[in-house]
């Protein structure tokens, strides 16, 4: 065994149930009503990263099986969402931000030969990026419907100023819905001096140099920002034409 690798043996359990009850119990005495969810989050993570361990094997062997895969991210990906920014009923346009951000971004890299064509190269990529959009657009698109919401008042009032409905809600929703874009903004600026993301690390434990892992890192970085962007922009956009909403009892 590798000596920079994890060791997982009692003592690996031992601290992740550790790990949860801390998060779940600091969030109950924090009155952050999200105690359930650590210890839900952790359970259901130990429970699909084991069967995607046993999986990943045969999924990478084969180019088919690694698009099939690439496509169950982005359905999940876009599920997560929908019910993240509203209900599944109402959430399920947010398939548009998560896809038109990440698989252009994507196809980009493909193109341009940065990375090898292999299943082993396009399959982690393809998930980063797709976890950025889900996370832009459920962070947008919930920071929109609750600006709408909280400040209707403003969007009546531009509609009586002539404001078309649009352009009202984007008046209103627009300006805030941008924060969905800090914390990857703020992992960028800081990568290097703060933290070594995941990418660096992988490639220096995968037995590539420093300067390579450096060049992988700044493109996920960077690749995060470009999808994340277009993410933010069209969830806001479908947000103001009314094409993602909240049922009407929310």
């Amino acid at each position: 065994m590798s000596q920079s690798a994890i060791t997982v043996g009692p003592g690996f359990a031992v601290l992740l149930v550790v790990l949860v009850a801390v998060a779940a119990v600091v969030a109950r005495l924090g009155g952050l009503g999200m105690g359930r969810a650590a210890v839900t989050a952790g359970c259901r993570a130990t429970l699909q990263l084991a069967v995607v361990s046993v999986l990943i094997a045969a999924v990478l062997g084969s180019a088919w099986a690694t698009a099939g895969f690439i496509v169950l991210m982005l359905t999940v990906a876009v599920g997560t969402s929908a019910r993240r920014v509203a209900s599944v009923r109402h959430g399920w346009p947010v398939a548009v931000p998560i896809a038109v951000g990440a698989v252009p971004v994507g196809a980009m890299i493909l193109a341009a030969g940065t990375m090898p064509l292999t299943t082993v190269a396009v399959l982690p990529i393809a998930g980063i990026l797709i976890g950025g959009a889900m996370t832009a657009t459920s962070l947008a698109g919930r920071r929109a419907l609750d600006e709408l919401h909280h400040r209707y008042g403003e969007y009546e009032a531009a509609l009586a100023l002539g404001f078309a409905s649009r352009e009202a809600a984007l008046e209103v929703c627009r300006p805030t819905s941008g924060q969905a874009l800090v914390p990857a903004l703020d992992q960028t600026r800081t990568v290097g001096l703060v933290t070594l993301p995941g990418a660096f690390v992988g490639v220096l434990l995968g037995g590539g140099s420093a300067v390579q892992a450096g060049a992988t890192q700044l493109l996920v970085l960077v690749a995060l920002v470009a999808v994340e962007a277009v993410a933010v922009t069209v969830t806001v956009e479908l947000v103001a034409r009314g094409h993602v909403r909240r049922p009407p009892s929310t």
